[in-house]
């Protein structure tokens, strides 16, 4: 949009408002610092902000501030509810899963039905320990992007998946599958026996 000019007679109305203004000269106050406290304590050297102007893209790496603790961390930190043994076993892939479905390449709403049904059949059909791989999630390096994104969409919800019904009936434990099994790629899925 174009800025249109001032017609003389609106720039001498304007210059007639301007003449009888005065300047407002903020209040002088002491700084935080210069008050006098006893055992002041040292403030911390402030960061170093690169400047930024708008529309830049930002150069310096993102990271991602998460309130939860990593997944894997969370994995770990989870009530064993399976015998220790057995799960001594499966964590060092001593174990051979009974079933595997592959999820690579699946859109979250095409795994979730799947991911649903393959371990209700499993269960069903008497497999004790199953193997789901999801994949680590891609790598995007978009300069464009502004937002800093999470990748692996089905690597974070599958877990989460395991803990909602119908499944969470099924399911006893979940742990990261053995680097001979996928790794992080994949989850060891411990089902609970029919009863």
């Amino acid at each position: 949009m174009s800025r249109r000019r001032l017609k003389p007679e609106e720039l001498d109305l304007w210059n007639q408002v301007a003449r009888t203004t005065e300047r407002l000269a903020p209040p002088k106050r002491a700084p935080i610092e210069d008050l006098p406290i006893l055992n002041k304590p040292k403030k911390p050297e402030p960061k170093s902000i690169a400047p930024f102007t708008l529309g830049a893209v930002p150069t310096a790496s993102r990271e991602m501030r998460d309130v939860l603790p990593a997944l894997s961390e969370r994995l770990r930190s989870a009530p064993l509810k399976m015998d220790a043994k057995s799960f001594k076993g499966m964590q060092r892939g001593k174990l051979k899963p009974e079933g595997r479905i592959d999820l690579h390449g699946m859109t979250v709403a095409q795994a979730h039905p799947a991911l649903i049904s393959f371990i209700m059949s499993a269960q069903s059909s008497g497999k004790r320990l199953v193997l789901v791989i999801t994949g680590k999630g891609g790598k995007r390096d978009d300069p464009g992007e502004i937002a800093p994104q999470r990748m692996g969409a089905l690597k974070r919800q599958v877990p989460h998946w395991l803990t909602m019904a119908p499944v969470a009936s099924a399911v006893l434990q979940v742990s990261e599958a053995h680097i001979r099994h996928g790794g992080t790629g994949a989850y060891y899925v411990y089902l609970k026996r029919l009863r």
